[in-house]
Order: C-alpha cells, then structure tokens, then sequence
C-alpha cells in the first residue's frame, strides 16, 4: 500500500493535488480497517456456516457464545497492517519493511531471553506479552492446542486460558495508535 506510493512517486502526486499528509495517512488507515473488516465477516461468515453444518446445536447463545475472537481477530488485523503502515513508511520499500519485521520479531525474543536469563521466567513472559508483535499473537492464543482438546473426550478440562482479555484488546489498540501516529509524524517530517 505504502511502497508502491514512495517508488511510482503517487504519493508526490497525491500531495501536489492538494491532499494533506494527515489525510493520506488517514486515507491509508480507512483503507486498513476496510479490509480487516472484510476479512473478518469472511471469517465469521464461514465459521457460522461450518459450525452449522457439524453441528447439533442451533441455539443462538451457542452459536455466538464466543464471538468475542471475532472481534480479537480484527483488532489483531488491524494493529498488523498498521504496523505494517509503519514500517513501510519508514523504511520506504515493501520488501525492507518485511525484512524489518522479521528483526522485529527476532528482537522481541533476544530482549525476552535478556529478560529471562536475568529475571524470573514469569517476569519476562509478561513484559513479553507487551511487545507489538507478541501482543497481537497473544489475542488469539494457540486455537490448534484447544481445537485437540476439545475433541479429546477424555480431557474434561482445559488447562490453558485460552480466553480473549480485554487488556489485550487494549495493549494492540494502544500500539495501534502508537503505529499510526508515528506513520503520520514521519511523513510530517520528510520532504517528498
């Protein structure tokens, strides 16, 4: 969305005709929430029809007992791509900015092994889950571990909290601001 603004010189163009910086990134950010959107009622809309299908119950309470991952799923969508917005705008290419998200990916674990290696293990997953990366894979947390369990008629109990909490919510929000504005400033700040 972002490379091919910087190398077909569209976003000099887009400026020149009179569009602010504010509104190009804000233009960017719609474009963002607008196919994060479509994704996830394409999800919802064949999870309902698959869960349909298989199964027994079509009671509503059950059928929308855990929506709440759908919800999950588009706060994670959105902080990614926003992410990705921000990188993109930083680095000016789509291909290094893929490559700066995988040395993001790997920092995360290098500071977690810092942390860990001087901390307790506890302290360091927690300070972990706030990292970008790690909070947006922790809203939807191992689903394949729960989808084997819960076929298993043996396990009764689920051991693992895979709940959506609402403060995970919040930390990819937060991040999410944090990308975009920081999109918005660095464009502020370059001359194109």
């Amino acid at each position: 969305m972002i490379g091919n603004e910087y190398s077909n010189k569209t976003i000099k163009q887009n400026l020149i005709d009179g569009l602010s910086k504010k509104e190009f990134i804000l233009s960017k950010f719609i474009a963002i929430v607008f196919f994060a959107l479509v994704s996830t009622l394409l999800i919802g809309l064949i999870t309902l029809c698959i869960g349909l299908y298989y199964s027994g119950d079509t009671e509503a309470y059950y059928m929308h007992s855990e929506i709440i991952f759908l919800l999950a799923y588009f706060v994670k969508l959105v902080g990614f791509f926003s992410l990705c917005l921000f990188l993109a705008v930083l680095v000016k290419r789509s291909a290094f900015a893929l490559g700066f998200m995988f040395i993001l990916f790997i920092l995360e674990w290098i500071v977690y092994a810092i942390l860990a290696k001087n901390y307790d293990d506890d302290i360091a997953t927690n300070i972990q889950n706030y990292f970008p990366l790690k909070s947006m894979w922790k809203l939807i947390d191992e689903p394949f571990r729960r989808i084997v369990l819960m076929k298993s008629p043996e396990k009764t109990e689920l051991l693992y909290d895979y709940a959506v909490h609402w403060n995970e919510i919040g930390i990819v929000v937060v991040w999410t601001a944090l990308f975009i504005y920081g999109s918005y400033k660095l464009l502020q700040k370059r001359d194109l």
